[in-house]
């Protein structure tokens, strides 16, 4: 008997190690399961000093480059000067060293530090959107409904705009969010003018969204330029706080529908530059206008080009005076790149950058002496940061560690904070020395699957037809054995300002796609031409042809699977959202002898009835573009269709409307060609929250009918 006991006993200890050492995820962790992704920490600089700060122990705790620190507040105490009942430290930001400033419930507070008071309070009124501020905080712009209004700190709200016309809108953001557009308020450095868009939707043709919440169904309509149809037509204000007048700027370049990006003050406050994009966007001009009156000064420079140009970034003043600026372009050189320009005339003086690589614009410290940047110089699929001297060129790479880097610079940047991760490094935050390089690290994540089965990640390269290194990850399933042979379920983007692989943790992978290895699947991900931080060349080979090569890449990934002996070329399935979701039909209706089940979701059918801004840069118009049009359209594709495909899509989708995935489903019935469905009624884009885990785990099980 004792030693049946002593038997069971080992195995329920052997049992329960088992089981804590090889626990699968479930659905809802795998879709919420923010436990099971590396925790990170905030730091935030304290103005302009050296010292940063964090919580810790619901504490907010200030700590000096050497490492020594000290409690600044104690949450504490902070609801007692606040009359609030805050559970855990709330976000902040500092207005300077001393003074913390919190929004909480609709009201902005300033503490001083030092002295652990409150100095103001700032009530915002009901229905604000779009909060902006001057420099100094003393005064506010923001929108209710289409207008634009200010305020000062004693509550005092004055109306910049007017208009009654739902048409018309002001202060918010344009070109639905392109071209490096995100905002619609631009306070002038001195805070004294307040430059804004204001839109012209007269002319687009609106678009029926279903509402199901109402007792009989309703109807809600958005304005929705689609390619080839009128847009909207763009201006920029200047409204004066003195003297309460406003003056538009006398933009003349490319007629009524042209883009206005980036518009940028320059440091006096008495000029405001533009990047003026024609709506074909293949010509753009940088030109330079009186904030006083609106009037056209000149044009710097002009580009020109036979595919498209992106502006995605704003000027960047090397110093007060305002007499340089540095231009952000992959225009001229084949990547994207810094070049330093006279601000009075647009003349070159130098490219900044000179790698063969995609850079992005970091900081300049305050001598004006030297530049930081972050660039894919190292590797494609790393991002390090780098310093250059404006007047040598020497240039030196300050980061170590493999992997992507997030940068915080000091704001003398004498110092910055270092956050990055590598493909089995979960996360590193170090604070290094500018000019020293000396770095101490202040914070490391735990491995957040510990404890859990995993499927071994791989970070490699293909080579493309034409050279190019094409980057992927693989997920061996749970368990592997080269023996066997698995379902492949292959994810898929492939869309432009994408990059779904990089040298951070597990490579980029998903929860989901771990919970598929878990399930006996392996999980193929590559980007192929036409994503992000691989130069010019690489993304514009779609151009006028969305789709096409970029089925070529994935195909040469299709065939590097089948050429391992533990791949099931027989159970091969492809999933992916948006352009992915595009991107998925397109493959199972071109490549019927490779898929035999697909998941999309969101997809674009036909670019036609794509929004004018995205749609245009990438295929022109119709008008321009039939041959293009026609070739890439997935109407035309349904009847090819053989294998088993799902299309999701959200009701009221106000980015890739319902009309696009409908439309093929009526193809689909009009050859006799079967097709499966599923709407989410209250969805928009992309399906969030709670309601995401019912549309994994319908996919999950589309996988599991058709691959298994």
């Amino acid at each position: 008997m004792k030693k049946i006991i002593l038997a069971l006993i080992t195995v329920f200890f052997i049992t329960v190690n088992t089981t804590a050492q090889d626990k699968i995820f479930t659905m809802e962790e795998a879709v919420l399961g923010y436990h099971l992704r590396p925790e990170s920490k905030y730091f935030a600089w304290q103005g302009d000093t050296d010292n940063y700060t964090y919580t810790e122990e619901k504490n907010l705790v200030s700590e000096d480059v050497k490492g020594m620190k000290k409690t600044l507040i104690k949450l504490a105490e902070l609801n007692s000067i606040l009359n609030s009942s805050l559970e855990n430290f709330p976000s902040y930001s500092w207005m300077d060293e001393n003074i913390l400033k919190i929004n909480y419930k609709g009201k902005e507070y300033r503490v001083d530090i030092p002295s652990k008071t409150l100095v103001k309070t700032v009530s915002f009124p009901e229905g604000v959107e779009n909060l902006t501020y001057t420099k100094t905080g003393k005064l506010y712009a923001y929108t209710v409904g289409n207008n634009l209004l200010y305020m000062n700190e004693q509550g005092d709200s004055f109306t910049v705009t007017d208009d009654r016309d739902k048409n018309i809108v002001n202060g918010q953001t344009v070109s639905r969010e392109e071209f490096g557009i995100y905002g619609g308020i631009f306070w002038s450095p001195d805070g004294k003018k307040l430059a804004f868009y204001r839109k012209n939707e007269t002319q687009v043709e609106t678009f029926p969204l279903l509402d199901i919440t109402t007792r009989t169904g309703s109807l809600r309509t958005i304005k929705y330029p689609m390619a080839g149809m009128k847009s909207e037509q763009i201006s920029i204000g200047v409204y004066d706080i003195e003297t309460k007048q406003t003056h538009f700027l006398e933009v003349n370049d490319f007629g009524h529908e042209q883009y206005l990006t980036n518009p940028a003050w320059s440091p006096q406050s008495d000029v405001i530059y533009v990047q003026v994009l024609n709506r074909g966007q293949d010509h753009l001009r940088l030109n330079r206008y009186s904030a006083s009156t609106g009037k056209f000064i000149s044009t710097l420079f002009e580009e020109k080009t036979d595919t498209y140009i992106e502006p995605q970034h704003t000027l960047r003043f090397l110093d007060e005076k305002g007499e340089q600026f540095i231009y952000t372009t992959n225009n001229r050189d084949g990547y994207l790149s810094l070049y330093l320009h006279n601000a009075a005339d647009g003349k070159l003086i130098k490219r900044l950058t000179p790698v063969a690589a995609d850079v992005k614009f970091l900081a300049v410290d305050k001598a004006g002496k030297n530049l930081y940047y972050l660039s894919a110089e190292t590797s494609p699929v790393e991002e390090h940061l780098f310093r250059t001297n404006l007047k040598t060129g020497k240039s030196v790479r300050l980061t170590s560690g493999k992997g992507w880097h997030s940068i915080s610079m000091s704001r003398n940047c004498s110092w910055f904070i270092d956050s990055y991760s590598s493909l089995n490094v979960p996360g590193i935050i170090e604070i290094t020395d500018v000019d020293k390089k000396k770095t101490r690290q202040i914070f490391a994540a735990k491995n957040p699957l510990e404890g859990y089965s995993t499927g071994e990640v791989t970070l490699g390269t293909l080579k493309a037809d034409d050279g190019y290194d094409l980057y992927y990850r693989l997920i061996k399933p749970v368990g592997f054995d080269s023996t066997r042979k698995y379902p492949v379920i292959q994810y898929v983007y492939g869309g432009p300002h994408s990059q779904l692989v990089q040298n951070d943790w597990k490579a980029s992978s998903g929860l989901w796609e771990m919970y598929m290895a878990q399930h006996g699947y392996v999980v193929f991900v590559m980007d192929n031409h036409g994503t992000s931080n691989r130069g010019r060349d690489f993304e514009n080979v779609i151009h006028r042809q969305c789709g096409q090569r970029e089925m070529i890449d994935q195909v040469k990934g299709v065939e590097f699977l089948k050429s391992k002996s533990w791949v099931d070329a027989d159970r091969i399935g492809v999933h992916g959202w948006s352009y992915g979701g595009f991107m998925t039909i397109s493959l199972i209706t071109s490549y019927p002898e490779i898929y035999k089940a697909a998941v999309a979701g969101g997809p674009v059918i036909d670019w036609k009835w794509y929004e004018v801004m995205y749609g245009e840069r990438y295929m022109d118009t119709p008008d321009e573009n039939p041959d293009g049009y026609s070739k890439t359209s997935l109407i035309n594709k349904a009847k090819d269709l053989k294998g088993k495909l799902l299309i999701c899509h959200g009701l009221v989708d106000p980015v890739v409307l319902i009309e696009h995935s409908l439309s093929f489903v009526s193809e689909c019935i009009k050859n006799n060609v079967q097709v499966d469905y599923f709407p989410y009624p209250l969805a928009e884009h992309n399906v969030g929250g709670r309601d995401r885990i019912h549309l994994m785990q319908k996919i999950t099980n589309y996988f599991e009918d058709y691959l298994k």
